[in-house]
């Protein structure tokens, strides 16, 4: 389905042919029409699909014509990188249309505090906060949400993981009662399904949740010990050097420092990013990974929903992610908008049943590739079997089981 078919302003068609957006996602042509017509949406849909496009393009349809300066839209995330991410994506979509928006999350200086006061006292269309920084404006009793029209959850089950749920509730208690409420979640846990009958009014169910990766993935498995690890990168980086846009994934902010320097030994500068590193430095670094002038970029799982950096060529699996769901996000950051990408995982043997459970997931087995001959053989793969003491199986008496030649233990005579 074409934007023009589904009643929005002209302002914002003009904005996104200007941007080269001509048709919809499937999540955008089922909730735009449900948001218009200003019901509450539960909708599931993975990252990559535009679900974004899919709440922002309908509010600021809404926003269209607006005069005072109260915030009609809130929108509460899990990262402060998915927060500038929306924003951003708000003043794009908004370049004709007369909107204002401000990012609201921590990791700022005092400069920073005072703007997003000023945003929430001297008024501004849509917030878009993180659950933290949001509610330390609140509690400070300058803000007015009394006018709030629009409730937008992104990201939920993540924020649910990360255990925002009463930082959400605390933060609900300050809206008016009377508002649309839009709930997006990658995935439909019963924790999700609770969080809606709480905070949404009957609301339209959507589902797109597939659980697979984009098409344009090629995935490939390398069975490594953990000190065959680095230097099976190194191996993998050595004959992609055409590729111009690389993240590795970490499932542990204490090894991303490690691997950026194992790369850097190995020829291959790289950056390191996770929650340990200062928030302007943290920007620092995506800027320079988006306007490629970093290639390889190595990250902890906050990278791996929500950031929206086109042409990523190939994302590296340094661990198996623990939940299943979350490969499909980091494979997620490449093959974006029909394009070809490359996914490999390095699994290591105590790491094997987390990876079956992700081919169960995404309904696929892989072939299972050894080290090149010069690193050494690799571990056999063993679904659900690890060697190793992650995996000794305890030790059961059988049925009528005597010790062998066991003979009373006599102290002796006791020595004075």
């Amino acid at each position: 389905m074409k934007f023009t078919e589904l009643n929005l302003d002209d302002s914002l068609l003009e904005a996104l042919s200007y941007m080269g957006f001509e048709n919809a996602t499937p999540i955008q042509e089922k909730a735009i029409p449900i948001i218009l017509d200003n019901k509450d949406i539960l909708a599931c849909a993975q990252t990559g699909t535009g679900k974004t496009g899919a709440f922002v393009l309908p509010i600021l349809n809404k926003l269209v014509g607006k005069t005072d300066t109260s915030v009609d839209t809130l929108i509460v995330v899990p990262t402060r990188e998915l927060a500038i991410q929306i924003e951003q994506q708000i003043q794009g979509l908004s370049y004709f249309v007369s909107v204002g928006s401000k990012a609201v999350y921590g990791g700022g200086d005092g400069k920073d505090f005072q703007a997003e006061k000023d945003a929430l006292t001297k008024g501004c269309d849509i917030i878009v906060a993180t659950p933290g920084k949001l509610l330390s404006h609140l509690k400070l009793g300058y803000v007015k949400f009394d006018k709030v029209k629009h409730f937008i959850l992104d990201e939920a089950d993540r924020m649910l993981d990360m255990g925002f749920i009463d930082d959400l509730k605390k933060i609900i208690s300050y809206l008016p009662k009377k508002h649309q409420t839009l709930l997006f979640s990658a995935t439909m846990p019963p924790n999700i399904r609770s969080l809606a009958k709480t905070i949404c009014h009957q609301p339209t169910e959507i589902s797109l949740s597939i659980s697979k990766p984009a098409a344009g993935v090629k995935q490939q498995v390398y069975l490594a010990f953990d000190n065959q690890k680095s230097k099976l990168l190194a191996h993998i980086l050595k004959g992609r050097k055409d590729y111009d846009s690389i993240i590795i994934f970490s499932s542990t902010k204490a090894k991303v420092s490690d691997i950026v320097r194992d790369l850097g030994r190995s020829g291959f500068p790289a950056k390191g990013i996770s929650s340990n590193l200062e928030q302007d430095k943290r920007e620092e670094v995506l800027r320079g990974f988006r306007s490629k002038r970093i290639r390889i970029l190595v990250a902890t799982d906050v990278m791996s929903r929500g950031i929206d950096i086109k042409e990523i060529n190939m994302v590296i699996n340094y661990d198996v992610p623990g939940d299943a769901e979350d490969y499909v996000h980091r494979v997620g950051r490449t093959a974006r908008a029909n394009t070809k990408g490359e996914a490999i995982t390095l699994v290591n043997p105590k790491d094997m049943h987390k990876f079956a459970k992700i081919e169960k997931l995404i309904e696929r087995k892989f072939d299972k590739l050894q080290p090149p001959e010069e690193l050494g053989e690799g571990p056999e793969w063993k679904e659900g079997k690890v060697k190793g003491n992650n995996n000794k199986k305890p030790f059961k008496k059988k049925k009528n089981w005597k010790p062998k030649n066991k003979k009373p233990f006599n102290k002796g005579p006791r020595k004075e």
